[in-house]
């Protein structure tokens, strides 16, 4: 059985996604699971990826905001 050390949901548009941080004999580990009008998908991060998932992540939004800041003046 796992045990569950913090959860978290968040809502975007139709979709929720809950953060789980679990721990197991294997180890510490993330999982997300994704939640569209009953469908879900999740995905399992070991705890030791944690950090460069973030930074990845990190990377996402700055290229995000840069693109969506100059895609903004040629509206």
């Amino acid at each position: 059985m796992d045990d569950v050390l913090r959860s978290e949901k968040i809502a975007v548009e139709r979709k929720n996604f809950s953060f789980d941080l679990k721990e197991n004999p294997r180890g510490r580990f993330l999982r997300i699971t994704e939640d569209v009008n009953g469908r879900r998908d999740t995905i399992i991060i070991p705890a030791p990826g944690l950090e460069d998932f973030r930074r990845v992540l990190d990377l996402m939004i700055a290229a995000n905001n840069s693109n969506a800041m100059s895609d903004s003046g040629h509206h």
